[in-house]
């Protein structure tokens, strides 16, 4: 935001003077190189975040499908002994 004030000062035998100040109330661009930069990190830490939460997952997915399969294997062996004792 920009302020201008303008100020005119007469002198008793009608000398006039008039000053003018301006005032620029703006943020440094250091300040908003610096938020950026810390915007960014927080960006890439969230990414680390949710893609190691991804992995975990499939991993946890990956590990009951192989309980699943190894439960089926073991149905398909009782199955197969109990047809060979009826034989």
């Amino acid at each position: 935001m920009t302020e201008e004030r303008t100020t005119t000062t007469e002198t008793p035998s009608g000398n006039t003077h008039t000053t003018t100040v301006v005032h620029t109330d703006e943020k440094s661009s250091g300040s908003k190189w610096v938020l950026l930069i810390g915007l960014l990190v927080v960006a890439i830490v969230a990414f680390v975040v949710f893609s190691q939460m991804s992995d975990a997952e499939i991993a946890k997915d990956n590990a009951i499908e192989g309980a699943a399969d190894s439960v089926g294997n073991a149905a398909d062996e009782i199955g197969e002994a109990a047809d060979n004792l009826s034989e």
